[in-house]
């Protein structure tokens, strides 16, 4: 029997189809997009079932819904297991409805409803079962709960039985729709309903006969029939929770007590920075300056026992020095920041299932709106400060063309995995003190440019930038150690897979390109080597922004383009090539980092490396979402020109004044910290003058 898991986001439907698989599932992407997709076989059945992205409804309005709609008209399962959050009851049956009407037998799961009591509300599952004519079992996916009770109605389940919802004008309109569809069409009801909502989908089936019974159907209605079909389900949904929902004493509920703090008007911003900011001060400072000489004295003693080994076989030296300073140098170089990964996945994952990540993406709508993103904006960044490439692609839920694009350039400039090993490095050595505040300083600051970048994008490219953002909060709950260890367990392998992979290939690269000169004699000299002579061609770009010449920066940020860890690994393998350190312009010390750099010049490298153009594949998942490659030139040019710029004016600035760059890191996230303040200081005595009786806390006025 092939089964369709479908729910609304955040309904537990992930959760339940772990308990239903033994989390024994395949996992790959649907046909054509970069959407999720799972299936498994339900343990101790044949029952193959395939978890659908989590939707609200069958219309085609997001790239979920199309998915979750072709997959049931093109594999047309046996059975849908339609999972109901308890807690949501009318925005749940909404898509319940559509289900039912598909026709195929449906088998409702009610998650959740051992919280109602804490909501003050009961409900009666033997009506919600008579009401929707199909089979409901209650279940707590979190607790494990009536699983079994679940598994034993599949087999049981049967159709629904067709009943009008609507009224009499619109179910006659649906009977005759249906009698004029062909005689083999699948789902004959909901294609009516469909056609009569005039969905561009099923614009095949418009034959004259169905136009003149729209036609006629909507001179009985003062607004276009979609609307009036969606009244008629909400009336329906309004009836069903009057006769199965019973009200008791409610009690407050912890939710809600923590959204008192975390969505509080006065403290949430400042809570959320300072949330952000202790998770880069642990992830980069503690850990960071605790795990760096650890693992690199580690690293330096493994190579020194290979080079030794190897010397014992006479093994030649260029072989030695390909296995030490270039592969070992290279992929150690950024392995050696694994802690730090650990530390940041850790705290990310953490916060997405705790569910304070939906409460953030709602806080910051406001603001989004008005520098032409959107609150679902949040999330490909949040995921961006993994990786770039799946934020980038998890752009594609934002249904404005003009914010999915906006959204996709702009999430590189979070700090990613790649990124972090520049910044561990340069911080730990340059600021060993401060090296957690000069971490987070540089993600705040990437923070105000995308504010900046986004205002100027949607003043002279973007103007089509106005959707509005609709989400379900979901309860707050303890994160479940076995998913938040299997998703910081997958994100650090990826990064290891980099590693072992396109690191790999590249610290070969480097160490050829540094060992050999142009007719490919071996140890002449760093200064010698292709890789110099490539370098000081191009070097004097980045004066203005390190405050000196050097071929070797020069040419480490440079193949940043192929992977950002690269630029640690090729400064490493520079280093450890070059056997005369006293006739280089520079001198590698045991944390990889160029002894030219003053404190200045450092952060504007890690500036530079922070909002320059990303890896090839964030650039490749870039191209698809903003429309071609022409338009990835752009992207490009416009990305590494705002990085030379904003790292030369830091460095001019810092080197000209003679300030600290501690001192300036303090600034930026000090004058962050008041600019929100002042915000909503502002805002609240623009509510106190208002004569809005409903402030300060009416969510549609335009002055909240």
């Amino acid at each position: 029997m092939k089964i369709a898991l479908v729910g609304n986001p955040n309904s537990g439907k992930t959760t339940l189809f772990n308990l239903l698989t033994g989390m024994n599932a395949k996992i790959g992407n649907w046909p054509g997009v970069t959407i999720e997709k799972k299936s498994g076989t339900i343990k101790n059945t044949t029952h193959e079932i395939v978890d659908l992205p989590g939707i609200y409804s069958l219309s085609p309005y997001t790239e979920e819904e199309k998915v979750a709609r072709a997959f049931i008209f093109n594999e047309s399962p046996d059975l849908i297991i339609n999972i109901v959050d308890a807690t949501s009851l009318e925005r749940s049956l909404y898509l319940t409805t559509q289900l039912l009407e598909l026709g195929i037998p449906v088998l409702i799961a009610l998650n959740m409803a051992d919280m109602l009591p804490k909501r003050g509300l009961k409900i009666d599952i033997q009506k919600l079962s008579y009401e929707l004519k199909t089979e409901v079992i209650q279940i707590s996916a979190l607790k494990a709960t009536g699983i079994q009770d679940l598994i034993f109605a599949i087999d049981k389940t049967k159709a629904p039985i067709p009943y009008g919802i609507y009224d009499a004008n619109i179910e006659n309109s649906i009977i005759k729709i249906i009698n004029n569809l062909p005689s083999n069409l699948l789902y004959k009801r909901f294609v009516a309903v469909k056609i009569l909502e005039e969905d561009k989908y099923f614009s095949k089936y418009n034959f004259p006969i169905l136009f003149d019974i729209i036609k006629e159907t909507s001179h009985n209605y003062d607004t276009d029939l979609e609307e009036i079909v969606a009244t008629e389900r909400y009336n329906y949904i309004e009836r069903v929770r009057e006769i199965c929902i019973n009200k008791i004493a409610q009690e407050k509920t912890i939710s809600d007590k923590l959204d008192e703090i975390f969505l509080n008007k006065w403290i949430a911003f400042p809570l959320f920075a300072l949330i952000m900011f202790l998770i880069y001060y642990l992830s980069v400072g503690v850990v960071g300056k605790s795990t760096i000489d650890l693992i690199n004295n580690i690293t330096d003693s493994l190579k020194i026992f290979i080079s030794n080994w190897l010397s014992n076989f006479k093994i030649s030296n260029l072989i030695i020095s390909l296995i030490v300073d270039g592969i070992m140098t290279g992929v150690g170089a950024v392995l050696s920041f694994v802690p730090q990964l650990i530390i940041l996945f850790l705290c990310i994952s953490i916060l997405e299932t705790s569910g304070y990540m939906s409460r953030t993406a709602l806080l910051l709508d406001k603001l989004f709106k008005k520098i032409g993103l959107n609150g679902k904006s949040l999330i490909p960044f949040i995921v961006g400060s993994g990786c770039s490439v799946p934020g980038i692609m998890s752009s594609k839920i934002i249904e404005n063309d003009d914010e999915k694009k906006m959204t996709a350039i702009l999430t590189p400039f979070i700090p990613c995995s790649a990124k972090l090993p520049i910044i561990a490095l340069f911080t730990s050595y340059f600021f060993p003190n401060n090296s957690g505040i000069i971490s987070a300083s540089l993600y705040f600051f990437a923070i105000v440019i995308i504010i900046i970048s986004a205002l100027v994008m949607k003043k002279f490219v973007f103007k089509n930038t106005s959707s509005t953002y609709i989400s379900e909060l979901p309860e707050y709950k303890l994160p479940s150690l076995k998913y938040v260890s299997k998703d910081v367990f997958d994100k650090i392998i990826s990064f290891i897979k980099r590693a072992g992979s396109v690191i790999l290939i590249c610290s070969i690269i480097v160490w050829f390109l540094v060992s050999f000169s142009w007719d490919l004699k071996y140890n002449l000299g760093i200064e010698n080597s292709i890789l110099a002579s490539i370098g000081k061609k191009i070097s004097w770009i980045f004066v203005p922004m390190l405050g000196t010449n050097s071929w070797e920066v020069t040419v480490s940020a440079i193949q940043g383009l192929v992977a950002k860890e690269q630029v640690v690994s090729s400064m490493a393998v520079i280093g450890g090539v070059s056997e005369d350190l006293q006739n280089t312009n520079f001198i590698l010390n045991n944390n990889g980092a160029f002894g030219f750099f003053t404190s200045v010049s450092a952060y504007a490298f890690m500036v530079f490396n922070l909002f320059s153009a990303p890896c090839f594949g964030a650039l490749a998942a870039m191209r698809k979402e903003i429309g071609g490659t022409k338009e990835l030139l752009k992207v490009i040019s416009f990305e590494i020109s705002l990085a030379w710029l904003l790292a030369t004016i830091v460095y001019q600035i810092g080197h000209r004044i003679e300030i600290g760059i501690f001192n300036i890191a303090n600034f930026i996230i000090v004058a962050i910290l008041i600019a929100i303040i002042i915000k909503i200081c502002m805002s609240k005595l623009k509510h106190q003058n208002s004569e809005c009786a409903r402030c300060p806390y009416c969510k549609s006025c335009d002055k909240n």
